[in-house]
């Protein structure tokens, strides 16, 4: 497959890249809206009108006139060119309306090739071929016997059988196209319209309709070539291969190997592509906090740190425990923490009181005499501001050492050291 040109054959996105013409379709989107509800309302009457008269000449300028006020402008060119007696037409394949704009110039009759039956295709203006559910070689063995009635209306055909937005490249053309009859008259198709892309992969029908009532106004313009004939010993490849070549060049764009296939095969690819983006950044940010939370959370698990972290709990019951563990984690070591936090001018919400550690972090009883409580005037002096003269004169240092001074002897009478040799 050609990789080479073939985003550019494709408009994946409707509305423009570029601010400023953004902000334009910003401020038209109330107009637009009102036009699309209207436009509505008399398409609805353009297509009754076009099924009450009968095909002719009246019947197409009627609607051609009407279909102007919904905002399809149809010009063509070199219309001497024309061959009334060619049974078939070949053109490049722009939006899913070629065909019915194509039919406002003159009497065509275009087979559904794919999707369902019935009345969306009679009122798209369709023709459906009965039972033909088969091969292609099949489907122009039936268009090649509906071509063989002098009284039948020529065909048009999209050999391309696929749509690209008309700037880039044509697809490749099939062969059976060429099959169904030895002469063609190719048809030059361009398509403009203001703000918005005229045809994005993978819409549909109705959408692309309500689009073209929502914009000011879509341009078709449909050019004759003249007739081409098949040349003796010429392939039906090489047939189209050569057509396809006339209206690349009367177009202006490049022609291309790249057929109906390999875009279908790229669409694939880019959805896949744009699930897999998507996915990888919703799952970004998830997956680095997991892997962070995990990384702290193994060190504040190990039971020697959770023991030192509730000894120190019992000593600053104020002090949250995973204040108390982060600067475990960091210092190993209960005295450091302690001091640390005793130091430390950070302000802690007062926790609820904890139940009684249980298994490998319950201390153990000692059968060592308890020391004596310590005196009440090693109590620590109050956070608040002192009421009396003597507890304010206190300074900062005063204060630090003897809450320090406290902590240890709480220790030590919690845990059953001997005062003597700890100090």
């Amino acid at each position: 497959m050609e990789t080479r040109g073939i985003e550019q054959m494709f408009d994946f996105q409707r509305l423009p890249s570029d601010g400023l013409i953004l902000l334009l379709l910003l401020l038209y989107s109330p107009v637009g809206l009102c036009l699309m509800l209207l436009r509505i309302f008399i398409g609805v009457h353009i297509f009754l009108v076009s099924c009450a008269l009968p095909d002719s000449f009246v019947r197409r300028f009627i609607v051609r006139v009407m279909c102007s006020v919904l905002g399809l402008h149809v010009k063509q060119n070199n219309l001497r060119l024309r061959d009334k007696n060619v049974k078939l037409y070949v053109s490049n394949h722009i939006t899913q309306f070629d065909h019915n704009i194509i039919n406002l110039l003159t009497s065509c009759h275009t087979p559904l090739l794919e999707g369902p039956s019935g009345f969306v295709c009679w009122a798209r203006g369709f023709m459906e071929l009965g039972t033909v559910t088969g091969s292609r070689a099949e489907l122009a063995q039936t268009l090649r016997g509906y071509c063989s009635v002098p009284e039948a209306l020529p065909l048009l055909l999209f050999p391309e059988e696929d749509t690209t937005n008309g700037r880039a490249g044509l697809l490749k053309f099939s062969s059976w196209p060429f099959s169904v009859a030895d002469a063609v008259q190719p048809v030059a198709l361009r398509v403009k319209r203001p703000f918005i892309a005229v045809n994005v992969t993978e819409s549909s029908w109705l959408t692309e309709l309500l689009w073209t009532f929502f914009v000011p106004f879509t341009v078709y313009q449909v050019r004759w070539l003249p007739p081409v004939q098949r040349q003796d010993e010429e392939s039906h490849q090489e047939f189209a291969n050569r057509v396809q070549e006339l209206l690349a060049t009367e177009i202006g764009i490049v022609s291309t190997q790249i057929t109906k296939a390999d875009k279908a095969e790229h669409i694939k690819r880019k959805r896949h592509t744009v699930s897999h983006t998507t996915h990888l950044d919703l799952g970004a940010r998830p997956r680095t906090a997991a892997q962070g939370f995990l990384g702290s959370s193994t060190g504040a698990e190990d039971p020697r740190v959770v023991r030192m972290a509730h000894q120190v709990k019992e000593v600053l019951p104020d002090v949250p425990l995973s204040v108390i563990t982060r600067d475990l984690l960091q210092t190993n070591c209960v005295d450091t923490t302690i001091t640390n936090l005793l130091e430390s001018t950070e302000q802690y919400h007062t926790e609820p009181a904890e139940a009684a550690p249980s298994g490998p972090s319950q201390p153990l009883t000692s059968t060592t005499p308890s020391v004596p409580a310590p005196p009440p005037n090693l109590k620590p002096p109050a956070k608040s501001f002192g009421k009396s003269p003597a507890d304010r004169h206190m300074s900062l240092q005063e204060r630090k050492a003897a809450l320090y001074d406290y902590a240890r002897r709480r220790y030590i009478e919690k845990h059953g050291l001997d005062l003597e040799e700890d100090s």
